[in-house]
């Protein structure tokens, strides 16, 4: 059994290691340990310096590039989108920051900014399906083509805005069709609007950017695994119909992470082989690709284009075909529709 002079034993053993500890340091170990100590931060001070010097001098290099890039952007672009009228279409909350850089490259490219229009949350809101799904049943009787068959609300949906952004009226090819006028109204006057910034929409469009939001790791956290793959469904289905309802259209996103929609897109062959994509347009070297993409995209070639795996740098420019609205005859006012003549 541990008896009083164990614990007394113990006791002046721990108090003679720390007067010997205290002796040692104070004495012979004082200089050695505190020039250690002093070596060991001047060496952490001068590698922090050089660290900074680093970054400096990356920052630096970086804005030069940049400053080169933006300098050079209207050669680069000039003549790419001539006469093309462009809609813009957020897919979410962008900035205007964002939407305004990319407006300017469009208009260095020669484009017309027709319009900018923003997703809401009722676009895609899980909660708000039925809601969708009756103002479909409105939306359907006012499409051309209309959807063969039972395409789905996100399909019949993204049909709907396209058409509501580029159906213009044959006979006077710079206004709206009225059932492209009424598709936009639906769309945006709602107690639950689907889309925002309808004021802004002044000509039928040509070509259709789509600008994919930057999104928070709260936002991504708030939405199980189901409803972010339903979310990402229906931009897609949007994505595809702006390809396939006008002569061109681009995804640029800013993402760089594993849920970034153009990933989405090069994951899926089918969609990878129908749809351009541009990743990094959060800077001034992705946002000026969006023209180049489009230009390519508008003259038969696909491509996806950015720094990352399988993306290319740069976009092979195309030669277009000027813009054509010539004004066609309406069907059924009798007489020759090849020449316009009465009978």
């Amino acid at each position: 059994m541990i008896d009083f002079r164990y614990h007394i034993v113990s006791l002046i053993s721990v108090f003679l290691a720390l007067a010997v500890g205290i002796a040692l340091g104070a004495g012979p170990l004082k200089e050695t340990i505190g020039d250690t100590l002093t070596g060991q931060v001047e060496a952490l001070r001068a590698e922090k310096d050089s660290l900074r010097s680093e970054v400096d001098v990356a920052t630096g290099q970086l804005k030069n590039s940049e400053s080169y890039i933006e300098a050079a952007a209207p050669q680069l672009l000039a003549g790419a989108l001539t006469d093309r009228r462009v809609a813009v279409i957020a897919l979410g909350e962008v900035t205007e920051n964002e939407v305004g850089a990319v407006e300017t490259q469009l208009a260095a490219a020669g484009a017309e900014v027709s319009g900018v229009v923003t997703l809401t949350s009722t676009w895609t809101d899980p909660g708000l399906r039925s809601f969708r799904q009756a103002l479909v049943s409105t939306l359907v009787g006012y499409l051309s083509p209309a959807p063969e068959g039972d395409e789905g609300a996100d399909v019949e949906l993204a049909d709907a805005l396209v058409q509501a952004l580029t159906g213009a009226d044959p006979a006077a090819p710079d206004q709206f069709s009225e059932p492209a006028s009424v598709l936009l109204d639906l769309l945006s006057t709602d107690e639950k609007p689907l889309v925002t910034g309808a004021d802004s929409v002044t000509a039928p469009a040509d070509a259709i950017v789509l600008l994919a939001p930057q999104t928070s790791s709260d936002d991504k956290g708030s939405t199980s695994d189901d409803e972010a793959a339903q979310v990402r469904a229906s931009l897609l289905a949007l994505v595809s119909a702006a390809q396939d309802g006008s002569e061109g259209a681009v995804l640029a996103d800013g993402e760089d992470g594993t849920d970034a929609l153009w990933r989405a897109v090069l994951a899926d062959d089918e969609l990878a082989d129908s749809i351009t994509t541009v990743s990094g347009t959060d800077q001034i070297s992705g946002q000026v690709t969006v023209p180049l993409a489009l230009n390519a995209r508008i003259g038969g070639t696909n491509g996806h284009y950015g720094f990352g795996e399988g993306e290319t740098v740069v976009p092979t420019r195309v030669e277009l075909a000027p813009v054509d609205r010539t004004p066609q005859p309406s069907a059924g006012l009798g007489g020759d529709a090849s020449d316009g003549t009465a009978g």
